[in-house]
């Protein structure tokens, strides 16, 4: 309950200051929190954040050792290369794993009765218990409301239950934590955009409530900073794309959840192209691992070998 009295209070605090920030709506994000085209993003990339991390701090033979078992794992056909749709489907994976990862603590933590679903008051009670509180007194300062946060995420629930039976498995529940990777969800994170940025609820976002979402000058002492009227060029020559001064759900979709680019697929072709010494279209293992600093980091010191290894490893 502490826990999540403090993430509460914590997302109130970003939700207060978001207006200061450029927010970028888009659900496709990129593979990694570091700048494209670095190798950390690669890492991150190749390995996902956790394990890239953890490569950081093995000594060089480590690293070559690990990354040629994952080389012989990514090889499917066992042909003794990778090729870029190969390369292409592990970086997706490494993706979905901290999501299937996250998805399994939550499924945890929310499923009291252990009976292997998550029914609706379970997750309500953890989540949303501290509003029977009371004591609590809620604020809807700056227009945030827990109780308005509650019936959202009552929407996204009546989706992801695809079977309406109030409960949800653990597949039904990553789909309503992480609904950007499901196809049927998609519909529902659109709604919800339009519903946060749709302040006069005509069903439609103008170019002020599309400015507004990032930037609101009569809350700010600042001057309009220049990324302002490059978003309003964005709005004008890209996201409204029929030209009528506003965007109805379908732009929005076009915007948010963006179909045109595929980052798996750009991250592999690039990887290829850095590693591909014989010019084949395709990585040897000991392409891989001579090129081991593209895929994986490491320090050279002994300090890694001390490590918990993984049953992989």
């Amino acid at each position: 309950m502490i826990v999540n009295k403090l993430f509460s209070v914590l997302l109130f605090v970003v939700l207060c200051n978001a207006s200061k920030i450029p927010r970028d709506r888009v659900v496709d994000v990129p593979l990694s929190d570091k700048d494209p085209g670095t190798v950390e993003y690669d890492h991150d990339a190749f390995l996902g954040k956790n394990e890239a991390e953890e490569f950081d701090d093995l000594p060089e033979d480590e690293v070559k050792r690990r990354l040629e078992i994952i080389a012989h794992k990514i090889d499917k056909d066992g042909d003794g290369k990778v090729s870029e749709s190969e390369l292409q489907d592990w970086i997706t994976f490494t993706q979905l794993r901290y999501i299937h990862e996250d998805a399994d603590k939550q499924f945890d933590i929310h499923d009291n009765d252990k009976d292997g679903q998550v029914h609706w008051d379970e997750y309500k009670k953890v989540t949303y218990g501290f509003l029977e509180d009371d004591s609590y007194q809620e604020s809807e300062e700056d227009g945030f409301s827990y109780s308005q946060m509650m019936a959202r995420d009552r929407k996204r629930w009546d989706v992801a239950d695809q079977n309406s039976d109030e409960h949800c498995s653990k597949e039904e529940f990553r789909a309503f934590l992480h609904p950007e990777e499901f196809e049927h969800m998609k519909n529902i994170v659109t709604i919800e955009t339009m519903d946060d940025i749709d302040k006069n609820k005509d069903g439609f976002i103008d170019i002020e409530e599309y400015i507004g979402d990032m930037f609101n000058p009569d809350e700010s002492a600042e001057d309009e900073p220049e990324w302002v009227e490059t978003e309003k060029h964005q709005f004008k020559a890209f996201r409204d794309k029929d030209k009528d001064g506003k965007l109805n759900l379908e732009e929005v979709r076009a915007w948010i959840l963006p179909d045109d680019y595929n980052h798996a697929e750009a991250e592999a072709r690039h990887l290829v192209y850095e590693a591909d010494d014989d010019k084949d279209g395709e990585l040897s293992i000991s392409e891989i691992v001579a090129h081991h600093s593209t895929f994986v980091g490491s320090q050279a010191t002994d300090w890694g070998e001390g490590l918990t290894r993984h049953d992989e490893f």
